[in-house]
This record gives C-alpha cells, structure tokens and sequence, in this order.
C-alpha cells in the first residue's frame, strides 16, 4: 500500500506551524469565553472598559436588550478558533520560512 504526500524540506515545519496555530486558537477561544463572562456578570462596567479601552469610543449603541444566546456564543467562540488556527498556522509556517 503506498501513500501520496507533498514534499516537504523539513518534516518538522508543518506540525510546528499547526502547533502555533493550535495554541493561537486556543488561546482565543479562552480569552472570549472569559470576555462573555465577565459581560454576562457585569455589562455595565465591562462596556465602560471596553470603551476606555478603544481610546473612549462609545459603543453603548451597540447594546440591545437581548436575552444571552449559547448557539451566537458557541458560533463566534468556533468562527474566531478556526480564523485564530489559520492565522497562528500561517504565522508559524512564514517564521519557519523567514527563519531559514
């Protein structure tokens, strides 16, 4: 039984390119899993922070009265893990390229 695969210089290139993207991932699926808390605890204080932190852009027009959404939630946290894996993957491939 024989297997097809690309060329590859250094076998070592890819998983450690998909290991930085990985770790990007999952690094941002915490980070907003913790920013969902911190607004479902306290809305008010987390927006005048949110504003502060965007250099005192108002974003109170972007609070609507809406009920917390678990399948919004769980699209964006699986939206921004997989633009997070290609970028972190993308980033640990062109280091590796630009590293040679």
């Amino acid at each position: 039984m024989s297997t097809t695969s690309l060329p590859v210089r250094n076998p070592d290139s890819a998983p450690r390119a998909l290991r930085t993207g990985m770790a990007l991932a999952t690094t941002v699926a915490i980070f907003y899993t913790l920013c969902a808390v911190v607004w479902l605890a306290a809305p008010g204080p987390f927006l005048h922070f949110m504003n502060g932190l965007f250099h005192g852009m108002d974003f109170s027009a972007l609070m609507r009265p809406a009920p917390f959404s678990w399948a919004g939630f769980l699209e964006a946290v699986v939206v921004l893990s997989v633009w997070a894996f290609l970028a972190g993957s993308f980033f640990g491939w062109l280091r590796w390229r630009l590293g040679r």
